[in-house]
């Protein structure tokens, strides 16, 4: 087992994939917005978007 670096947070849903996103100003000062008044970071905010988007698929 490697060793951890320090600081690492035990999860169990790791983040082991990182997606780059091209977007304009307008849409980047939305989203953090969203991230300042829900308390959340861009990637919480961004993976949030994606789940609610899925259930309304499901339905």
């Amino acid at each position: 087992m490697a060793a951890m670096k320090k600081g690492t947070k035990l999860t169990d849903t790791p983040k082991d994939y990182m997606l780059r996103v091209r977007m304009d100003k307008q849409t980047l000062d939305m989203l953090d917005k969203v991230c300042e008044n829900k308390g959340l970071s861009r990637s919480e905010t961004v993976r949030n978007g994606i789940e609610e988007m899925y259930r309304r698929i499901k339905k």
